[in-house]
């Protein structure tokens, strides 16, 4: 159990590193001029629409599955 409560913690973890890095280095507060030209690790608007798509196919699925 505590392997597992370990793996979600840090996945968690590296999740919000990630995100934390990302908003860093392309804040203008925090890059002045330059923020435009880094790019981030993480393409967020897809990973946002990947999300969105597993949650509704998660409902649908289980709507189907509790309807039998």
């Amino acid at each position: 159990m505590r392997t597992f409560v370990g793996m979600i913690l840090g996945a968690l973890l590296l999740v919000l590193g990630v995100y934390v890095y990302d908003s860093m280095r392309t804040s203008s507060v925090a890059s002045g001029q330059v923020a435009q030209a880094n790019r981030t690790l993480v393409n967020w608007d897809v990973a946002a629409e990947d999300w969105k798509a597993l949650k509704t196919r998660a409902h649908e699925d289980w709507v189907k599955i509790s309807s039998r």
